[in-house]
C-alpha cells in the first residue's frame, strides 16, 4: 500500500440486509434518496495513514470506490480522507468514541 491508502474487505453485510422485522431488503433497494454508507474491517494501510490501522472497522461511502480483486477476495481501495468514521479497541479508552 502506498501513501495514505487504505484497503478494506468487502463484507457480505455490504449487499442484502434485514429489517428488524426480519424482512430481506437487497442491495439494489433504494433507500428514498439517501445514500447508504458502509462498514467494513481494514486489511492493509499505506505508511502515511493515521488513523486508521489494520483490524479497525470504518464507515465509508461504497458506492464511488474502486474494488479491486487479490486473490480471489474483493477488497475496496480509498484514500483515508475518505473514511467517515473509525471504530476501534484502542480507541476506548479515550472520550471521543469514534474519529470522525
Amino acid at each position: 500500500m502506498l501513501h495514505d491508502r487504505v484497503l478494506v474487505e468487502v463484507g457480505a453485510d455490504a449487499g442484502e440486509r434485514r429489517s428488524s422485522g426480519g424482512i430481506v431488503i437487497p442491495a439494489t433497494a433504494a433507500m428514498g434518496g439517501a445514500r447508504r454508507l458502509t462498514w467494513s474491517r481494514v486489511v492493509a494501510v499505506g505508511p502515511h495513514a493515521r488513523a486508521v490501522e489494520i483490524g479497525d472497522r470504518v464507515l465509508f461511502d461504497a458506492d464511488d470506490k474502486p474494488e479491486v480483486e487479490v486473490a480471489g477476495e474483493v477488497y475496496v481501495l480509498m484514500r483515508e480522507r475518505d473514511v467517515h468514521a473509525v471504530a476501534a479497541e484502542r480507541i476506548a479508552d479515550e472520550s471521543t468514541g469514534l474519529y470522525l
